[in-house]
């Protein structure tokens, strides 16, 4: 089967970029498809960085260290990007702007405002195809439950939980970095960073909160700056966020967290519904492991628990007695944007990536978290539909 070359370009060269280099690499994974991703073109500030990809991956032809020359490169057809959340506003624009594809990391703008601005500049430039990067619900876990949910199987939704825990930041001497400066991370903080995880799958069942309640936490005041002193944290550490969800047909609470310090937890992203007829829940915790409860009236309520076969949106050579991991959710990430710049934003894929309106919608949930715990009130939201 021959298959159509995206040329890409990653802006950002860090943790994340090379997963993606990494995905890449092993694309022959994949079974029957019919386009595949070659990084060309490599950016970032630091040299180190840049130098790792032009070491590993062949690929890779040009090294910049200001990505607008990456960006004016004619054979780079669309862009990874992984910056600091303050970059996003500008880089991503420039991006759209070129003309090029974009993947960018969440939350797509530091603020509300921010994100305003990637949106004027997509909706200038409607021919680009732009996506956030979200891969846990491509677990074969979690795609169960996107099927049990687009099959109509829990009748009337009783509540829902989502969530997206680590524990790194338990340690108090980590060095601070980033994320735990509002300048760069912005006033969100473990929103902004883990948020769009988990608001993933809510989103694209249409499951838009009526108004959040947000308790939010600051633990650990202050870190080491790795220059001998210490340094305030000025970004919450974790926050949980009770909603009311109200659809067409029903209404239910919806609470979601995401928490950096979390312990015993590292990257744990869950989802649970609880429903009338079904109820289903899946954990990266015991990512080989589905639970679910059918119920008829009258009839025992027990929970069956069942390891999900290595089944995700896209076919693989791996046998489904193997077990799935990280790595794995990113190549079918990969898998589905690249399907979609091959076939359009209007063909029927296997599961999409976050689009731009799914990403603006966690802005405006978080910005009413912000309103919520500034004020101690429980924040309307109106989403003018």
């Amino acid at each position: 089967m021959s298959r159509q070359t995206i040329r890409f370009g990653v802006i950002g060269c860090g943790l994340m970029g090379k997963e993606f280099a990494s995905a890449a690499a092993r694309w022959c994974h994949l079974a029957e498809v019919e386009f595949e991703p070659s990084i060309i073109a490599v950016c970032d500030a630091n040299p180190a960085a840049t130098a790792w990809f032009t070491k590993h991956v062949p690929t890779v032809q040009h090294a910049y260290s200001d990505y607008k020359e990456l960006l004016a490169n004619p054979e780079v057809d669309a862009i990874y990007c992984a910056v600091p959340h303050n970059l996003h506003a500008q880089i991503y624009v420039d991006i759209i702007e070129a003309g090029k594809h974009l993947l960018g990391e969440k939350p797509f703008g530091i603020d509300k405002q921010a994100n305003e601005q990637i949106n004027r500049a997509l909706q200038a430039n409607p021919e680009v195809i732009v996506r956030c990067s979200s891969e846990f619900p491509f677990f074969p876990g979690a795609q169960q439950i996107v099927q049990w949910v687009e099959e109509k199987r829990f009748g009337q939704i009783i509540e829902v939980e989502a969530g997206f825990w680590h524990s790194s930041d338990l340690d108090k001497t980590k060095p601070i970095n980033w994320k735990r400066r509002i300048a760069t991370n912005g006033e969100y903080g473990c929103m902004g960073d883990l948020g769009m995880h988990v608001l993933h799958l809510p989103m694209r069942f249409g499951w838009k909160p009526s108004s959040v309640r947000a308790l939010l936490s600051k633990i650990v005041e202050e870190r080491p700056d790795g220059n001998g002193g210490v340094a305030p944290c000025e970004t919450w550490d974790n926050a949980i966020l009770a909603c009311d969800v109200n659809t067409a047909g029903q209404s239910f609470p919806m609470l979601l967290s995401t928490k950096r310090i979390a312990p015993g937890h590292a990257n744990t992203w869950f989802i649970r519904i609880q429903g009338t007829e079904f109820s289903a829940e899946f954990s990266t915790k015991n990512p080989k492991q589905v639970a679910s409860l059918p119920y008829e009236a009258g009839q025992p309520q027990a929970w069956h628990i069942v390891d999900a076969p290595y089944k995700s949106a896209y076919g693989t050579i791996t046998g489904g007695i193997f077990e799935f991991g990280f790595s794995d959710s990113i190549l079918q990430m990969w898998a589905a944007f690249c399907d979609e710049l091959t076939h359009g934003r209007g063909a029927d894929l296997p599961f999409r990536c976050v689009t731009p309106e799914e990403a603006e919608a966690s802005h405006l949930v978080f910005t009413a978290a912000l309103e919520s715990e500034r004020t101690g009130n429980t924040v309307k939201l109106n989403w003018g539909e």
